[in-house]
């Protein structure tokens, strides 16, 4: 689980920097960060509903 985050994660933050490297993608930029920023919550809401499960 967390390979797959830690891969989106590095495609939402390449996506960020082409978007703001070529001028005219500042669109992708934007979408990448929203992404990342979701991809991160995510992850951490899942990790938290993880640790409160009681050992069955």
């Amino acid at each position: 689980m967390w390979t797959v985050l830690i891969i989106l994660l590095v495609v939402w933050a390449v996506l960020s920097v082409v978007g703001f490297a070529i001028k005219g993608l500042l669109w992708l930029a934007v979408i990448g960060i929203i992404l990342f920023i979701g991809t991160l919550i995510f992850g951490f809401v899942r990790n938290r509903e993880g640790r409160q499960r009681p050992p069955q």
